[in-house]
């Protein structure tokens, strides 16, 4: 049985890439933080009390600005394979804590290569690199094009997607970086943008919310699907050799766009309901993202099936239910058509 850690277990990526390796017949084990609250609601499922026989998902308290911490999670679970998804991830939020996301985005990453190399296990690392990185460069975006990041969060994603690069040239770990693009689901945080807007709309037609109030609606970007992301992620560690890849759908699209077709799949008006709040700008803005993953289509055999209107339907029904609505069954529909034995639990 393998074993693997996942930073970042408790997050969108960190929830479906553990029940994907639970599939695979893996022992699951997940790095959180300590908190005062609980944020464990997208793992509640397929987490089992500890004093149930045979368990194969695992929680451990640690924190990525922690040395000591790190260290003696990876002595005591000896993992296989380890997926480094930890991160403060909110681009306009790194705006305003930039030395935070600075050590955790990171150094955190740094941390976590030193105690593997000390360790000395033969094991093998996923890096959780972002489009973010690529700022202001030209799309399409693939492995060979320049950084420019326009955020403390993209620069803190390029200072660690170099340190993966020294490890793996300098010290023969395998180590990769997924060049991810924005992918979505019913799990996104709640204020990303996304998951803001069919959140929002949910609460509009359930009469709890009387507006959206959103930044740039003219940024576009590239719109995947997490589930299938997090699959791309593992099949980087069963290559023989360790190597980095873009992963998107190849499709750019305005979050107007993502917008109006959310409100219009609801039966709503996106202008009655939509205000721009200049809070919500960022400093420096990317305004187009889009992936060219023709290296992870040939190497990974990258096959992604749910696009840009599949993404808006899957989430409108999603949190139309969680409001006690009937959702509109288009998005539910379509999952049960593309993915008929899915191994991810339904939102």
């Amino acid at each position: 049985m393998k074993r693997a850690l996942i930073t970042g277990i408790t997050g969108q990526d960190g929830s479906y890439l553990a029940e994907f390796l639970l599939s695979k017949g893996y022992e699951v084990h997940g790095l959180r933080r300590q908190t005062s609250t609980f944020n464990t609601w997208r793992i509640d499922h397929i987490y089992k009390d500890l004093h149930v026989a045979n368990g194969r998902f695992f929680l451990h308290y640690g924190d990525l600005t922690d040395s000591e911490e790190i260290s003696n999670i990876i002595y005591n679970v000896q993992p296989d394979e380890v997926y480094h998804l930890g991160a403060q991830s909110q681009v306009r939020i790194s705006f305003d804590t930039p030395s935070y996301t600075g050590d955790v985005t990171g150094l955190g990453t740094t941390r976590l290569l030193e105690v593997i190399r000390r360790s000395g296990l033969p094991l093998r690392f996923y890096q959780a690199s972002s489009s973010e990185m690529f700022g202001a460069s030209k799309p399409p975006l693939n492995e060979n094009t320049p950084f420019q990041p326009r955020s403390p969060y993209a620069a803190a994603k390029v200072y660690a997607y170099w340190m993966v690069r020294n490890y793996r040239d300098g010290y023969g770990m395998f180590a990769c970086n997924g060049i991810m693009f924005n992918h979505e689901s019913p799990r996104r945080g709640e204020t990303f943008v996304t998951r803001k807007v069919t959140r929002a709309i949910a609460a509009i037609k359930a009469g709890k919310q009387s507006m959206l109030y959103l930044g740039n609606l003219d940024a576009r970007r590239d719109w995947g699907y997490a589930p299938e992301y997090v699959e791309a992620m593992w099949k980087m560690l069963c290559m023989k050799k360790p190597e980095d890849y873009v992963i998107g759908t190849g499709e750019t699209h305005s979050v107007k766009e993502f917008v109006d077709l959310c409100f219009a799949y609801a039966g709503l008006s996106s202008h009655k309901y939509v205000r721009i709040d200049k809070r919500y700008f960022r400093p420096t803005e990317v305004s187009a993202l889009v992936a060219d993953s023709s290296k992870a289509k040939k190497q990974l055999h990258l096959d992604l099936k749910v696009r840009f209107d599949d993404i808006a339907k899957i989430m409108m029904d999603a949190d139309m239910r969680a409001q006690g609505l009937e959702p509109v069954g288009e998005g539910d529909a379509l999952l049960k058509r593309r993915f008929p034995h899915r191994w991810w639990k339904a939102d």
